[in-house]
C-alpha cells in the first residue's frame, strides 16, 4: 500500500494527501517504483511525491475495470448509480476548500478562483450527471404491424480518459459524470504536473460507495502511462483534453482496436468587437476571455479583432482595464487575480513568443516586465497591430497573451475569425441582434458567445470543430459519447394471409 502524506498548504489548510496510484479502490505503489514530483509554481518549493504510473499499471487498472463493468457495477440499477454520482457531489462540497487548496497549490491558479469557479462546477456537473443515470434510455421505432423494435442505450465499457493540467479536478468531473451515468468503467490519467486533487477526488470516490474498479485514477507520463491507455486493447473508448498535436498520436494509438474517441484539443479563439457594441462591456469580457486562469483556457479569446473605426479607442480602454483589473501574485493572496504559470517550460515558451511578435513587427502595448525573482511569471500581455502571418497570431501559446488587429466590414471579421486550423471558441460583441446571430453562424466554432467569453455552462455542450476536435463534452451530449445503440427487432410469428382483424 502507498501511505498518504499530511500536508500544510500556504494558506493553512491541512490534509492528507494520498500518494499511491487509485486502483481497485486501493491506493498502490506504482509497479515499477517510479514517482513524479509535483511543485508550487509560485515559489518552485517542492509539494509533494506520487507514484507514476506505466504500462504494468495501466494493466492492473484496466483489469479491474474489466471485472467491475462485468460484475457488480453492471448489476446496479441506474438510479443507483444516479445516487452514487449525488453522494460524491455532497462530499465535494464538504470538502471544497480542500480541493481548491490543492488546485490553487498545485496548478497556481488563485484560490478565490479554484473555490467559486472550478470546484462549484465540479459538485454542480456530478449533480447533473447523477440525475442523467436514471433517464438515459431507448425508443420504440413502429414499422408495422408484423415487428415490434425498439433501441437501448448502452455502456461502452471501460473508457479510458486523459486529462488536462489546466483545471485538474474540473476536467476529471467533466469525463467521469456522464461516463459514469452511462454505466461504464473507467481508467482516468491525471495529468503529471497536477496530480494531486484528482487522488484526493480519489478518496472522496471510495468513500461515496462507488464499487471496486469502477474508478481507477492514475498519475503517469503522456508518454508511458497516456499512450499505454490510449493504445490499451481492452480499452473500449478513450477522451483526451490536450494540445492538437497529442490528440493526433492518441487518435493513433486508439485505431488498434477502433476505439470510440472524443478529443478536445487546440484553439485560437477570436473575438469580434464591431462599432454599435458597448465598447465597455466588449473590453471587461475581453479581459476575461483571455486573462482568467492566466490565459491557460483551451477556449481563451487569444485574437481580437475590432473594427477600424473604434480600433485605437478600444486597445487604449483594454490596456487600462488590464492595468486596473490585474494584481499578479501569489494564488493565496485574496486581492491577487493572476497567479503563475503552471511550469517553467510554459512560462519560457509563452516568453518566447514575445520576442517573436516584437521580432515580426507586432507592436507591444503592455507586458514584457519582470514580475519575480522567483515562481513562473508572466504578466499580462497586449500587442497591437499584428498580421495573419505572425506566428503569435496563428499558433497557441496558452498563456495571458492577446494579439489585436481592426477590420472593416462584417465579411472581412468574419474571414478573419476563420482564417485559423482551429474551431473551438469565439465571441461577437454587437448591439445589433441581427447581425449576432448571422456572424454566430458564419463563424466555424463549436462555441460562439454573444456579448460575452468564457461563460460555459455544465449543461451546454463543449466541443470544437476543424483541429480543435471531435464530439462533445458536457450537457445531453456527452451522454452520446459514452453509450452505444443497440436495436431490437421484434418478429410476431404470424399466418401467411394474416389480417390484423383476425389477430386481434
Amino acid at each position: 500500500m502507498a501511505q498518504p502524506v499530511q500536508l500544510t498548504a500556504p494558506n493553512g489548510v491541512s490534509y492528507s494527501q494520498p500518494t499511491g496510484l487509485f486502483i481497485n479502490n486501493e491506493f498502490v505503489p506504482a509497479a515499477s517504483g517510479k514517482t513524479l514530483t509535483t511543485v508550487n509554481p509560485y515559489d518552485e518549493s517542492i509539494i509533494a511525491t506520487v507514484s507514476s504510473a506505466g504500462p504494468k499499471d495501466v494493466d492492473r487498472a484496466v483489469a479491474a475495470a474489466r471485472q467491475a463493468f462485468a460484475s457488480e457495477w453492471r448489476g446496479l440499477t441506474p438510479s443507483e448509480r444516479g445516487l452514487l454520482l449525488l453522494r460524491l457531489a455532497d462530499l465535494c462540497d464538504r470538502d471544497k476548500e480542500i480541493l481548491a487548496t490543492i488546485d490553487a497549490w498545485d496548478n497556481g491558479k488563485p484560490y478565490e478562483q479554484a473555490l467559486g469557479e472550478d470546484i462549484a462546477e465540479v459538485i454542480a456537473v456530478f449533480r447533473y450527471y447523477g440525475g442523467w443515470a436514471d433517464k438515459i434510455h431507448g425508443s420504440t421505432i413502429d414499422t408495422g404491424d408484423a415487428k415490434f423494435a425498439y433501441t437501448r442505450h448502452e455502456p461502452l465499457g471501460v473508457c479510458g480518459q486523459i486529462i488536462p493540467w489546466n483545471y485538474p479536478v474540473m476536467m476529471a468531473a467533466w469525463k467521469l459524470g456522464p461516463a459514469l451515468a452511462c454505466g461504464n468503467t473507467v481508467v482516468l490519467k491525471a495529468a503529471e504536473q497536477t496530480p494531486l486533487s484528482v487522488l484526493y477526488l480519489a478518496t472522496l470516490i471510495k468513500e461515496a460507495g462507488f464499487p471496486a474498479g469502477v474508478v481507477n485514477l492514475l498519475n503517469g507520463e503522456g508518454a508511458s502511462a497516456g499512450a499505454a491507455i490510449a493504445g490499451h486493447p481492452g480499452v473500449d473508448k478513450i477522451a483526451f483534453t490536450g494540445s492538437t498535436n497529442t490528440g493526433r498520436v492518441i487518435m493513433k494509438a486508439a485505431a488498434g482496436n477502433l476505439k470510440a474517441i472524443t478529443l478536445e484539443t487546440g484553439g485560437k479563439s477570436p473575438l469580434l468587437v464591431f462599432d454599435d457594441a458597448n465598447i465597455d462591456q466588449a473590453v471587461k469580457w475581453s479581459h476575461v476571455g483571455i486573462m482568467s486562469n492566466m490565459g491557460q483556457i483551451c477556449t481563451a479569446t487569444s485574437r481580437i479583432y475590432v473594427q477600424e473605426t473604434i480600433y485605437d479607442t478600444f486597445v487604449e480602454k483594454f490596456k487600462q482595464y488590464t492595468i486596473e483589473n490585474s494584481k499578479v501574485g501569489s494564488q493565496f493572496d485574496p486581492s491577487v487575480t493572476h497567479g503563475p504559470q503552471i511550469s517553467k517550460a510554459q512560462r519560457d515558451r509563452i516568453l518566447s513568443y514575445v520576442q517573436s511578435a516584437k521580432s515580426e513587427g507586432a507592436q507591444l502595448v503592455l507586458g514584457d516586465e519582470p514580475v519575480s525573482e522567483k515562481g513562473y511569471f508572466v504578466p499580462p500581455t497586449i500587442f497591437k497591430n499584428t498580421t495573419r502571418e505572425m506566428s503569435a497570431v496563428r499558433e497557441e501559446i496558452f498563456g495571458p497573451f492577446v494579439v489585436i488587429q481592426s477590420f472593416s466590414t462584417q465579411q472581412d471579421a468574419i474571414n478573419k475569425a476563420n482564417d485559423t486550423e482551429y474551431g473551438l471558441g469565439a465571441a461577437v460583441f454587437t448591439e445589433n441582434i441581427t447581425r449576432a446571430h448571422r456572424v454566430a453562424a458564419a463563424i466555424q466554432a463549436g462555441m460562439v458567445w454573444i456579448n460575452s467569453s468564457q461563460d460555459s455552462h455544465f449543461a451546454i455542450p463543449f466541443g470544437g470543430y476543424k483541429q480543435s476536435g471531435i464530439g462533445r463534452e458536457l450537457g445531453e451530449y456527452a451522454l452520446a459519447a459514452y453509450t452505444q445503440v443497440k436495436a431490437v427487432h421484434g418478429k410476431f410469428s404470424l399466418p401467411l394471409e394474416f389480417n390484423l382483424g383476425t389477430w386481434l
